[in-house]
């Protein structure tokens, strides 16, 4: 079986992709289907390279039961633009960052999450200036995306 491999981006990669990676994992396990992914999370920007998580990232998720404490953020390299078959941006300003560095021949796996996700051309606000508020209302977004993305993921990359 081909595994379906899924790069979510944000900017520093310690609040909202690690969010949606550790969203998209679980949903997966509770399906059975952990074997069909390669998930993963990174930043179009460095400032955070190494770094785990934000605090309240990691405290949101584990109240709903999800463990992102093991994440370190990195910044998308080249060779992401090949590996994976899925890369989904945060937001527009993420999008544009990607296509801007990415290959013409990768520009197809780039898609704006809530797009591909939920049909909807809203951007994942940064909860990173906010509060714990505004932390669990990104979760609440990511997983209602996750949770549409995933019976949909073998059909985007079919391109049915």
């Amino acid at each position: 079986m081909d595994r379906h491999r899924i790069l979510f981006v944000c900017a520093g990669n310690i609040c909202r992709s690690p969010f949606a990676e550790g969203i998209f994992r679980h949903l997966a396990g509770e399906i059975g289907r952990s074997d069909e992914f390669d998930i993963d999370s990174a930043g179009t920007g460095s400032w955070h390279q190494g770094e785990r998580p934000d605090r309240r990232s990691i405290a949101v998720a584990a109240g709903h039961g999800i463990d992102i404490s093991g994440q370190h953020a990195r910044r998308i390299e080249p060779a992401d633009f090949g590996r994976f078959d899925l890369i989904l941006a945060m937001d527009q300003d993420n999008l544009k960052n990607l296509r801007k560095s990415a290959p013409a021949d990768a520009l197809g796996k780039l898609h704006l999450f809530n797009t591909l996700a939920l049909g909807v051309n809203k951007d994942i606000p940064d909860p990173y200036y906010g509060d714990r508020e505004d932390f669990e209302t990104v979760y609440t977004m990511l997983l209602a995306g996750c949770g549409a993305l995933l019976p949909k993921v073998g059909n985007v990359l079919r391109g049915s």
